[in-house]
């Protein structure tokens, strides 16, 4: 066993935490330091709380909302990084994940249900509602994986009958509205296994295992929560398609069709490419990604994760004042056949969410035709921008692109959250109604009594879900640390220098990185079940992406330089940049560059949005034959499918 004794100061450890907070009608939830039970949902801002203890109403802020604090039972799985769980592991949780899905939602399922399922899956019935109960308690997939052989600390051994009694007394009995005492349940418990034959166990065993139970778990089932929930309530296992908010969400990329400038010279670097989500179900628009670069699994990951998370601080951060009420997981992430779609990594995270990953079939655009028309709805507004390249030849015949393009980046990026908000609002025709009411009315319910699905779980933590869709790489501890291009050390790695695995062989840990930024990557201790930020060991080492350090690592090689390290490549990289500062006023392509290094460097994600002012936006010039304003050039968009 390797010593986790740290040599020096200790690195900050960041523990995942994928808990969700529900915002139904009777969820427990935290306020400051006081617990309520959600006795109203207002709006996607506001609920009303009962505070458990006092009993009195209030007003309270979703966003200031925190979920019940829920125990870590010991050998589960919930806060491991999905990429440390086998194949195997990750079948036998999809096989009890597919046994529970139609027993899922918030309808009152009949023993007889249950007892079906167990029947079908040949396993018991109280195996069904501990899988059942473990896949509520938490919402990931990680939960229904089996639990590691062996005693952990703290646990007791008992017989398999014994612990599925323990269950059903703790989950019958116990927590019930007659409210029990923990004596009368160890007495109830007593009664039952004298009345099946089983061995009694130890009363301090009864109470350990109560005493784990979650705050949320003991109100609710305490007499806090209805018996019966709306029976019309949509569940995750029975929609036949975009039955409901969230039910199907498309992705894709696109080039914008126009050019922007940087934002030193005012001239042009070239197109973007967008990364754009969107719900089925509501034609609503959950989320995006900007980038210089050409799509690849990093646009994948931060298009989801900001589909995800809620818009508030985002739009805070670009100096917006609007509504984008749009967060929580979906059912199912439909996309093409690309290898940015099908990545392993993406393929995990995605799965432990509980999100589908379905994919059209080739060749076969009309599976796509949602987020497809809606490209083409946005570029047709970008086709009124100053820099427009149209989207053929002809269009774009007689006007120089590059010389009228007059927005940076950033510029754009505000350019289009509006139109995002503005398409959102406003009417479409297929759907009678604008997206946002449609969304609306998906999750509040209609005037003519239409299925409610109520608020979305809204994630505790943006920066955990950022992180577990980040590309994954195995590698080894050495003694000088960890090889990933570059040369990465921390104390934290110390306990796991030349570890072995159970074969004798050099032990494989996982590491996450964004590649736009790799002078740190992160470290997933599996002692620990934490994660910890690990710095390139050459302190002087620039920030830069991937991309950036490929090319100078290439050039040093062109040149013939046997010797390739980290310092050469640090000096190539300055000398590089050197090069582009001295030349971006005359090129694009290095004017391209300098734009894409500015922009990896202020390190905004979906997570951690970059707290900058709004740019004036100023069209100085417009493309021959347009005229009017480019507010109003989103005429159009409500015949999207």
């Amino acid at each position: 066993m390797n010593t986790l004794t740290y040599h020096g100061e200790k690195p900050q450890a960041f523990i995942p935490d994928r808990a969700r907070l529900s915002l139904e009608r009777n969820a427990f939830v935290r306020y400051g330091d006081d617990v309520y039970r959600i006795n109203q949902v207002l709006d996607f801002k506001t609920v009303v709380g009962i505070d458990v203890y006092s009993g009195r109403a209030a007003a309270l802020p979703v966003d200031g909302l925190k979920p019940i604090a829920q125990e870590r039972l010991d050998g589960l799985y919930v806060n491991y990084d999905m990429e440390s769980i086998s194949e195997e592991q990750w079948a036998i949780a999809k096989r009890r994940f597919e046994a529970i899905e139609p027993l899922l939602g918030d309808v009152v399922r009949t023993k007889a249900e249950i007892k079906a399922r167990a029947l079908l899956y040949e396993v018991d019935t109280a195996t069904v509602y501990r899988w059942m109960d473990r896949y509520k308690s938490w919402g990931e997939l990680l939960a229904l994986i089996p639990r590691k052989r062996g005693w952990q600390s703290g646990t007791v051994r008992i017989s398999a009958e014994a612990d599925e009694l323990l269950d059903e007394v703790i989950r019958e009995y116990y927590l019930s509205k007659t409210r029990p005492t923990v004596s009368k349940a160890v007495s109830e418990f007593r009664i039952r296994a004298q009345a099946r034959g089983i061995p009694m166990i130890a009363e301090s065993t009864i109470r350990q295992r109560i005493s784990r139970i979650s705050d949320k778990q003991f109100l609710r089932g305490r007499g806090f929560a209805d018996k019966a929930r709306n029976s019309y309530t949509p569940s995750p296992g029975s929609f036949p398609g975009a039955d409901f908010p969230l039910a199907v969400v498309q992705i894709d990329h696109t080039p914008i069709d126009a050019m922007v400038v940087d934002d030193v010279h005012r001239k042009s670097i070239g197109r973007l490419w967008l990364t754009l989500a969107i719900d089925v179900h509501s034609r609503m628009i959950t989320g995006y990604y900007l980038a210089i670069d050409a799509p690849s699994v990093i646009s994948v990951a931060m298009c989801v994760a900001h589909s995800i998370i809620p818009k508030e601080e985002w739009l805070i951060a670009h100096g917006i004042e609007g509504d984008w009420p749009v967060w929580g997981f979906p059912r199912v992430l439909h996309s093409d056949n690309g290898a940015d779609f099908r990545s392993e990594s993406l393929r995990k995270s995605c799965s432990n969410y509980g999100i589908e990953n379905r994919f059209r079939p080739v060749k076969r655009p009309k599976y796509g035709g949602h987020i497809e028309r809606l490209m083409g709805k946005f570029m047709q507004a970008v086709h009124g921008l100053p820099g427009t390249t149209f989207s053929n030849i002809q269009q774009r015949e007689g006007i120089d692109s590059d010389a009228q393009a007059a927005l940076t980046v950033s510029e754009f990026e505000v350019w289009l959250v509006r139109e995002i908000l503005k398409y959102n609002a406003k009417y479409h025709a297929k759907i009678f109604m604008s997206p946002l009411h449609k969304w609306n009315v998906g999750i509040f319910g209609g005037r003519d009594d239409t299925p409610a699905m109520g608020l979305p779980p809204r994630p505790a933590d943006p920066f955990t879900i950022q992180r577990d869709f980040l590309p994954a790489y195995e590698r080894t501890v050495q003694h000088y640390g960890v090889e990933l291009d570059v040369t990465y050390y921390s104390e934290a790695l110390r306990p796991w220098i030349n570890a072995k695995d159970d074969s004798g062989k050099t032990r494989k840990f996982i590491f996450r990185r964004d590649p736009r930024d790799i002078s740190q990557l992160w470290f997933y201790d599996p002692h620990l079940k934490q994660y910890f930020k690990i710095p390139v060991a050459n302190q002087s080492f620039p920030a830069t992406s991937v991309w950036e350090f490929r090319a100078a690592k290439k050039q040093a090689v062109e040149q013939g330089l046997a010797n390739i390290d980290d310092d050469l490549i640090k000096r190539l990289i300055i000398e590089n940049r050197e090069l582009v500062e001295s030349a971006k006023a005359t090129t694009k392509k290095t004017r391209r560059l300098a734009q894409r290094q500015k922009i990896h460097q202020q390190n905004k994600t979906p997570a951690l949005p970059a707290a900058t002012p709004a740019p004036t936006i100023q069209i100085t010039a417009r493309p021959a034959g347009y005229s009017g304003l480019v507010d109003d050039l989103d005429d159009g968009f409500e015949d999207i499918l």
